[in-house]
């Protein structure tokens, strides 16, 4: 993950972030054009463009074109990636297309409610309604950060499950971005700050938690393209009172988890 470095917080508390649609570099306008096409037939879909792209931050042939869908289904998000991903290999290593519901935007609980933050301040339109419109700007606070990442227990969960199925690398670099992003919540939050940045917040939890200052710095190190992680080394993290869950057990302390889900 790029640094963008105009996300923070505003003077009236809200997030604010580098995400423009003015920002695009120019290299990358083709794959959106080819995208916005590919969409066409499906008017009532939005498609959001996020991520280094969004940000201006994105570098030709190192970057991926993170976009989130609205109302598109899955299988077609999938094709539609795989497509463009294949066409622009020689611009950028994938072309990653999410897809979501229209209620993901405007349902009760914190998950919607970090999906409502996450379009509002993380994404910029490409094509079809605009969602976020009549969105308020949300504030860098516990809320934002329990929507974002108030589901790393269950994450942890999974992970604890998959250890001995999932190949290390993979698994140890999924590991890492999602507990690393959790850390960032964690950061902001008690430093009254806002950031996603993992580095920074492997770093500053560090100072926060100096016991778990060698599990974070593996985990920063797994969270780089090129993940180091080995099957021994991934149960180590995972195991109780290992960094990951230390992380989780502050965050619900800190900032609190989703609620469970209903039955």
């Amino acid at each position: 993950m790029v640094r963008d470095p105009r996300e923070g917080v505003a003077p009236d508390g809200s997030i604010v972030t580098g995400a423009d649609r003015r920002a695009v570099p120019p290299e990358f306008e083709p794959v959106l054009a080819a995208l916005s096409a590919r969409l066409a037939e499906w008017p009532a879909v939005t498609a959001y463009l996020y991520g280094s792209v969004a940000t201006g931050q994105a570098r030709a042939g190192r970057s991926d074109v993170d976009v989130l869908t609205v109302g598109l289904p899955e299988e077609r998000a999938l094709s539609i990636g795989s497509e463009l991903s294949g066409r622009f290999a020689d611009l950028c290593r994938e072309v990653a297309i999410a897809a979501a519901s229209p209620d993901d935007l405007t349902a009760d609980g914190d998950e919607a409610y970090g999906m409502r933050v996450f379009v509002k301040h993380y994404c910029t339109r490409l094509s079809g309604p605009d969602r976020a419109r009549g969105l308020p700007r949300f504030r860098a606070d516990a809320s934002a950060a329990r929507g974002f990442n108030g589901d790393v227990d269950r994450h942890l969960a999974s992970w604890r499950r998959a250890v001995d199925q999932r190949d290390p690398e993979l698994l140890g670099r999924q590991v890492a971005r999602k507990t690393l992003l959790a850390a960032a919540g964690l950061v902001s939050v008690l430093d009254s700050t806002w950031t996603t940045d993992r580095e920074l917040a492997a770093d500053r939890w560090a100072s926060h938690r100096p016991e778990a200052a060698a599990g974070l710095r593996q985990l920063r190190s797994w969270a780089a393209v090129e993940s180091s992680a080995d099957h021994e080394s991934v149960v180590a993290v995972l195991a109780p009172g290992g960094p990951v869950e230390q992380v989780v057990e502050d965050f619900r302390a800190a900032v609190g988890l989703w609620s469970p889900p209903r039955r």
